[in-house]
């Protein structure tokens, strides 16, 4: 029988020693301590977005904003553009063809991502089967290549997940809303989670004559093949079918005095949009330290449309002019990426070393048509429009084109722990870019080739346990024919031979806990520069020229977690200067369209862990420009939202009353001819079963 040991806090060191005892080690019983994550908390502490290693946000050098979709679904919210409402330094700049959004300032309608795949299609995403959105603020092209001048918006997918439950969900309400949505689960065996999102949302609007169906399926598959390796699946079919509605036209700069239900479309108008993604993830844990990855990502877009819609306002005849015009696109993404993370430590520095290889191929094929002969296409009288008068005259080919695009990179980050105190985030990226496009109309081709390198570096200081205070420089590059893919064929001015147009960023902050770890806070301040930027010559207005220069700097704060007990806050303020400093076309020192000097949102959420819970908030915005010349005012607006809610272990039943004070304000502008209204009070009722 072994004599037990005594520590040498029981009893000295020497007097051990000393004494000579024989000690044998007693193992103890494995104990596992699992602390209960809240799900009502609506932080996001964890993210693979901004480093694509999983980093706590409170070490990450950059702002970056999370919206956990559960927070707007019960207020029927299921596009982008609403969901970011509120967002600091975030608008939104869609209307109903295609999401788009506007990031401190700078167009973000390209820089969409799924899972970390680029998603830059122009289509309308569905948000149901989507865990959560991150928006991260600033250039991004240290990971994830070109644009990405204002930040990337990056959806998070609902994963397979072992023990997961499954949930039914119904909802109803004003404007003929109704959806019933599937969240299905099950674990055929220890190794295998599986997870099914599937459903069908049909409603109308408080705008005349527009509707739209939404239609998904989504499974997914977790197969831990090995105790090492494990294989992610994701497919994804959606279909949105809907009515093109492009809003109401400004008039003497201001939107036109209508009633929020005025439309000026054909009443035969549509656009079907038919998207698919299949996603596959391999990970295989090398050792302790080191995991290798592979993704590969498929896109398919199919979006036709048929759109009459208004280009201006005719003050001598009060009517709306309008053009028709037709397209069938199709678009085809694969990308391919190879990862290689681990840790290691090198003269007491503790490393986090990220090393990556991205090749893309991207197809798009849009074939559109227009009126060939514009005067047959009736306008309509501003007050009283009779969409029945339609365009009678015949379509002509307008363009056809076919581009491809070859993209690679190669990239490295290390993410450096120094001290207890000090951690330093550098990254390097290397591009490759060729776009190759067609022109089926005039029967001419043109190939364009570019390369960037991007880098980044950040630095994080805690003093004090609960407070990081960071401070970073990056890199962007957009060349010819990235954003938007395509470009056109032998264009005068030279323009697809110019350089990439290049943004750099500067920005410091502070990240904050309060509160026993309850509350988290976000101050951050920055400067956001695009030069580069292309702009016409003065003296020969078929040259572009690489002079122009778009500026914005900002501050902006946002506060998310529980402030005491059973109450729940979120929200954030920005501040915001975004202008075009330089350009030979006019718009220099105009403001940018679609971004206010100010924006805001606060939600307030007192939600017990059963029985009754309720929550209220606010979402203002400053007022902005509907287009880039200035000349039509979109009015600040605040928007007032509340739910209540009554839910037990199995059930939720809730209900959301939106814009409770019924405030006339418009939510985006694609021109001065097309500014959508804001929604005015609506009801919307869910209820969910879980089992």
């Amino acid at each position: 029988m072994s004599t037990p040991c005594l520590t040498p806090t029981a009893l000295g060191l020497s007097m051990l020693l000393s004494a000579g005892f024989a000690c044998a080690t007693t193992v103890l019983p494995e104990t596992s301590i699992n602390a209960v994550a809240d799900e009502d908390d609506p932080r996001v502490k964890e993210t693979n977005t901004a480093t694509r290693t999983a980093t706590s946000v409170r070490y990450v050098p950059q702002a970056i904003d999370s919206v956990k979709t559960d927070n707007l679904r019960s207020y029927g919210t299921n596009d982008l553009g609403q969901a970011l409402s509120g967002i600091p330094n975030v608008s939104s700049g869609a209307d109903t063809r295609f999401d788009s959004l506007r990031i401190r300032g700078f167009d973000a309608s390209n820089d969409f991502y799924l899972d970390g795949i680029r998603d830059d299609s122009q289509y309308v995403r569905d948000l149901h089967n989507i865990e959560r959105i991150e928006v991260l603020k600033g250039p991004a092209a240290v990971l994830y290549g070109r644009g990405g001048q204002g930040g990337i918006v990056n959806r998070v997918s609902k994963l397979p997940t072992p023990g997961h439950k499954s949930s039914i969900e119904a909802q109803g309400g004003s404007n003929d809303l109704r959806s019933l949505y599937a969240d299905l689960s099950a674990d055929p065996s220890d190794t295998i989670s599986l997870r099914l999102n599937m459903g069908n949302q049909d409603n109308n609007s408080f705008r005349d004559g527009v509707s739209g169906n939404r239609q998904l399926f989504a499974p997914s598959m977790s197969w831990q093949l090995t105790p090492d390796l494990n294989w992610l699946v994701q497919y994804e079919y959606s279909r949105y079918n809907r009515t093109p509605d492009r809003g109401i036209p400004g008039v003497n700069g201001r939107p036109a005095d209508v009633s929020r239900s005025t439309t000026y479309f054909d009443h035969s108008d549509y656009i079907d949009d038919k998207s698919q993604s299949l996603r596959s993830k391999l990970a295989y844990e090398l050792n302790a330290n080191w995991q290798l990855r592979h993704t590969l990502g498929v896109f398919k877009l199919n979006s036709d449309f048929d759109n009459t819609y208004q280009t201006g306002y005719d003050t001598k005849t009060n009517s709306v002019t309008r053009q028709h015009w037709q397209q069938d696109l199709t678009t085809r993404n694969v990308f391919n990426n190879l990862e290689l993370e681990g840790g290691f430590d090198t003269f007491g520095l503790e490393h986090r070393l990220l090393t990556g290889i991205e090749l893309g191929s991207q197809r798009r094929d849009p074939k559109l048509y227009s009126a060939r002969d514009a005067r047959t296409v009736p306008s309509l009288d501003l007050n009283q429009p009779n969409r029945r008068l339609s365009h009678t005259g015949s379509m002509r080919l307008s363009s056809y084109n076919h581009t491809e695009v070859e993209s690679s990179a190669l990239y490295v980050q290390d993410q450096l722990r120094l001290n207890d105190q000090w951690q330093l985030l550098g990254g390097l990226r290397y591009d490759r870019f060729e776009v190759d496009t067609t022109s089926k109309v005039l029967n001419t081709q043109e190939n364009v080739k570019s390369h960037s390198t991007s880098p980044r570096v950040g630095l994080v200081w805690t003093p004090l346990e609960n407070h990081s205070f960071y401070a970073s420089w990056s890199k962007t590059f957009s060349p010819a024919g990235g954003g938007l893919i395509g470009i056109t064929p032998n264009a005068a001015g030279s323009v697809n031979d110019l350089s990439p147009e290049l943004t750099k960023q500067k920005e410091i902050g502070v990240k904050s806990d309060w509160f026993d770890d309850r509350l988290s806070t976000t101050l951050a301040v920055y400067e956001l520069e695009l030069y580069n930027r292309r702009t016409s010559d003065p003296l020969d207005r078929t040259i572009t020229l690489l002079t122009g220069e778009q500026r914005s700097r900002g501050v902006e704060l946002t506060a998310t977690g529980k402030i005491v007990d059973n109450w729940y806050v979120r929200g954030g303020v920005g501040l915001q200067d975004a202008k075009v400093e330089k350009d030979n076309n006019g718009f220099e020192g105009k403001r940018i369209s679609d971004v206010a000097k100010r924006n805001a949102s606060l939600f307030i959420t007192w939600k017990p862990e059963m029985g009754w819970y309720a929550e209220t908030g606010l979402t203002l915005v400053g007022d902005r420009y509907a287009d880039n010349l200035n000349t039509v005012v979109l009015p600040g607006y605040g928007r007032w939202d509340a739910l209540a809610g009554f839910r037990q272990k199995e059930w939720d039943v809730r209900a959301a009353l939106n814009n409770i004070a019924d405030k006339n304000y418009y939510a985006s502008a694609t021109s001065a001819a097309q500014i959508q209204p804001g929604e005015p009070r609506s009801l919307v009722v869910t209820g969910t079963y879980s089992f």
